[in-house]
């Protein structure tokens, strides 16, 4: 019978689907709609509040529901969200459509990652954010089909897309049983920890926290970037078809789900630590690809990109019990989760802004900027920790 570890890893396939469908949708969409192309940002934006708002609480849903069950309402909802896409008239109907994927995005994000990041090793913490990158690198071919093959009906890749996310969801569904029957489940050690320490913690006050979720905003800074925009900077600053600039972007998502399964691997012999700085190196090298004057040549540097991204989403996050301890964990992984999809949305919707009144050329720059502002939130977060490892260490030999 199929284990709950294995149902996770399709779990993470579905967080995937819907991350990458509006970016290679969107240069389509928008003329369907009559909005301007920048409107993206305000519908990345309304994704980024609903999703990082649900975060800030998820500690407290999975307390009280378990992990299964918002994890199954969580896919629904996101299911719901999509197909209401497909059929929405207009940009308005979409919108709604968008709250109710964004509120069912935020909480399954933060109840698997610190359901993973408890009870499994590094390992596989990466090699289901290699999953999600199955997820992301299909859904762009999936809409490529119908952008290329249907005059550009991106309502059928949502549909399809949908009706994957409600499969999942009844595969969830039927596995809840075997959530309940394990030994000691996540929500069991939250339950735990908080009985057996009642006094209130303002986790911020931890050192190396908020630079430790400022590093994964930044890193979504340029994730969504790439997500939201690649698309449009393809299209607009190499006069690329939208069918050709979602297999790039596509190709780029494969990149990350390539990253994240050699990271599985490295994970083994090495940590999370290691794993973001190779992660960072790697990425930083491909931007630089990605700004030659190579013309199409370039765009490999979204593949090298992709591949620098895959380990860095998952190490921080597998790291945060580790780093902060385990008592605050669920909480902690939500503001990271909460935090980083705001930084993130904030980004893109500036960002949306200015290369459409500018021009989208000053895209991989952007993130070059990005690149090495994360190196150096990283190296502060590490010292920080470092600091307060040494204190405790001190404290408790005196």
């Amino acid at each position: 019978m199929i284990s709950i570890l294995a149902v996770i890893y399709v779990v993470f396939i579905s967080l995937g689907l819907p991350d990458s469908l509006f970016g290679v949708a969107w240069p389509v969409v928008h003329k369907d709609f009559l909005v301007p192309e920048s409107f993206a940002s305000v519908y990345s934006i309304i994704t980024g509040v609903c999703t990082g708002g649900i975060s800030l609480i998820a500690g407290k849903l999975i307390r009280k529901f378990g992990t299964p069950n918002v994890t199954f309402v969580s896919i629904l909802l996101t299911a719901c969200g999509l197909l209401g896409i497909s059929f929405a008239p207009n940009i308005w109907i979409m919108m709604i459509c968008t709250v109710v994927m964004g509120y069912g995005a935020g909480a399954i994000d933060t109840a698997l990652n610190n359901y993973i990041s408890l009870h499994y090793e590094a390992r596989h913490m990466s090699w289901l954010h290699c999953f999600w990158g199955v997820g992301v690198t299909i859904s762009p071919l999936i809409m490529a089909q119908f952008l290329d093959g249907d005059g550009g009906n991106w309502r059928g890749g949502y549909r399809t897309i949908a009706i994957m996310q409600f499969c999942i969801a009844l595969l969830v569904i039927f596995s809840l049983k075997k959530w309940k029957k394990q030994d000691k489940t996540a929500d069991n050690i939250i339950e735990e920890n908080t009985e057996s320490n009642k006094k209130s913690v303002n986790i911020f006050k931890i050192k190396g926290v908020i630079t430790s979720i400022l590093s994964q905003g930044l890193y979504c800074s340029m994730e969504f970037l790439i997500g939201t925009w690649g698309a449009s900077y393809l299209v607009n600053s190499f006069a690329a078809s939208p069918d050709v600039a979602a297999r790039w972007v596509s190709l780029y998502y494969g990149g990350i789900m390539l990253g994240r399964l050699i990271s599985g691997f490295i994970s083994i012999k090495a940590d999370d630590k290691t794993l973001i700085r190779g992660g960072i190196i790697t990425a930083f090298i491909g931007i630089l690809i990605l700004i030659l004057p190579i013309g199409t040549a370039s765009f490999v540097g979204l593949l090298l990109i992709g591949i620098g991204f895959g380990p860095i989403f998952p190490s921080i996050l597998h790291s945060v019990p580790d780093r902060f301890g385990k008592e605050y964990s669920a909480d902690i992984t939500g503001f990271h989760m909460g935090g980083a999809y705001a930084i993130g949305f904030a980004v893109q919707l500036a960002f949306g802004y200015i290369a459409t009144a500018t021009t989208f050329d000053i895209t991989p720059f952007v993130l070059l900027t990005f690149i090495i502002l994360l190196f150096v939130a990283n190296e502060i977060t590490l010292k920080l920790i470092k600091s307060r490892s040494l204190v405790n260490e001190i404290g408790s030999d005196s």
